[in-house]
């Protein structure tokens, strides 16, 4: 309970506004059509470190699985676990979800399941961005259909303008605006994964 409580407090210092200091100038540059960067690669790394010691100190004496939502979350989850101490196993899923392009419309089709049964496992899914959330609920509901042992929800970036149904995430690394975002594997027509950075994509 203790690293829960700490992990919120710290997620609600989190909230991003624009990078303009000098150390949060990008090393690469801001491709065209892509507006402000939101959440340098500095403030990324720092903030992968904190959620993966918080992990840690909660997952003591467990092995968890987390399960990465692909393709958003591969970046993510590659830094995030190389800073969990505790041994973990590593899992991947892919939905597709329709509705427009930059909107779900929660009715979810899964791609790829998970090659490991997961009951009586403590399971961590790993999200890019949680917006809507009506992915995210059928994700939950599906793999707590399975008899886990635990079920936590661990996003890099979360919309909370954008929220259409409550949703409980242990671990949250940055409250955004409503922005489209790229980078640091979010994309847009599968451009602009390979960015260091989170930034706003150019309104059009």
């Amino acid at each position: 309970m203790r690293a829960e409580v700490r992990l919120q407090q710290v997620a609600a210092q989190h909230t991003v506004a624009p990078a303009h200091g000098e150390a949060d100038r990008p090393k690469v540059p801001v491709p065209p059509g892509v507006g402000e960067v939101l959440v340098s690669e500095q403030a990324l790394r720092a903030r992968v470190r904190e959620l993966g010691e918080a992990i840690s100190e909660d997952y003591e004496g467990r092995t968890p699985l987390l399960v990465g939502v692909l393709k958003g979350a591969v970046f993510f989850l590659s830094d995030l676990m190389r800073e969990i101490e505790v041994p973990v196993e590593v899992d991947f899923m892919a939905v597709a979800s329709y509705g427009s392009a930059t909107d779900s419309s929660g009715v979810v089709r899964i791609l790829k399941d998970l090659e490991e049964a997961i009951e009586g496992r403590d399971v961590l899914i790993v999200e890019d961005v949680v917006d809507s959330g009506l992915t995210l609920q059928y994700l939950m509901r599906n793999l707590g259909s399975r008899g886990p042992a635990s079920l936590e929800v661990c996003t890099l970036l979360n919309k909370p303008d954008r929220r259409r149904v409550h949703l409980p995430m242990r671990y949250v690394g940055f409250d955004i605006p409503d922005e489209f975002v790229v980078g640091y594997g979010l994309d847009h027509g599968q451009r602009y994964r390979n960015l260091p950075f989170v930034a706003a994509l150019e309104r059009r």
